[in-house]
């Protein structure tokens, strides 16, 4: 199991949801993290739940993820600032109006700036830090939605899908570099993103569930990729 003490993790969408909660249970391991998101009060909310409860060293940056300069000067700073960079978690993401038939153009932008290019501008800033040190993590936050398509949800589950694809490609290209990748989709995580979704008769997965197969990706030996892992309730 690989130790994560004073490794260095910049974590988008860390407001809120599963980005939050991969930030606090990060810290616990002794990571020390970076927030990134566009609420500058819930980002400091954030950041004060972890400087409460570890010793973990806390950053934020209220950056929107679209804005690829912004994206890269974060890692910039995060090097600047902390010396050093191991771990991406791209987690910002949008669930908006999906059905094509809906004609929501506005939602369907918003969707593919966020959750496509916002994942490739947070790759593309660290790779070069990564390739470099021989080293590095990327974890990109996919969906069920990505291999399940409802008729609802057929724009976030493209953006999703793409999600899957990138981790999938982007781990063969990094094969022998020593730079892991791993997707993680998660059914319905109780979170402002699901809403008040109906789920039937399962129980919706916490946030600190995704959070802990993040660890679990993280904590594999140097030479184990886990490429891709599948959380859904029971």
């Amino acid at each position: 199991m690989v130790e994560l003490q004073n490794k260095v993790a910049i974590i988008t969408g860390a407001s809120s949801g599963i980005g939050s909660s991969i930030a606090e249970t990060l810290s616990q391991h002794g990571v020390n993290v970076v927030l990134v998101g566009r609420n500058e009060q819930r980002l400091s909310e954030v950041a004060t739940r972890i400087k409460s409860t570890s010793e973990a060293s806390v950053v934020t940056h209220v950056v929107d993820v679209t804005h690829k300069d912004a994206v890269d000067q974060i890692v910039a700073d995060t090097q600047s600032q902390l010396g050093r960079v191991d771990i991406l978690v791209n987690s910002a993401g949008l669930m908006l109006s999906s059905a094509i038939t809906e004609g929501e153009v506005d939602a369907w932008d918003a969707m593919i700036d966020v959750n496509i290019k916002g994942t490739l501008y947070g790759i593309n800033a660290v790779l070069p830090t990564f390739l470099n040190q021989s080293s590095g993590h990327i974890i990109n936050i996919a969906s069920i939605s990505g291999f399940e398509v409802t008729k609802q949800s057929t724009l976030y589950s493209a953006s999703k899908a793409a999600v899957h694809s990138i981790t999938q490609g982007l781990e063969k290209e990094l094969a022998k570099t020593g730079v892991r990748v791993t997707s993680i989709s998660p059914g319905m995580v109780d979170t402002p993103l699901s809403g008040d979704t109906d789920w039937g008769a399962r129980k919706k997965l916490d946030p600190s569930d995704i959070a802990e197969a993040v660890v679990y990706a993280l904590q594999q030996p140097s030479h184990v990729n886990v490429n891709e892992v599948t959380v859904r309730p029971v």
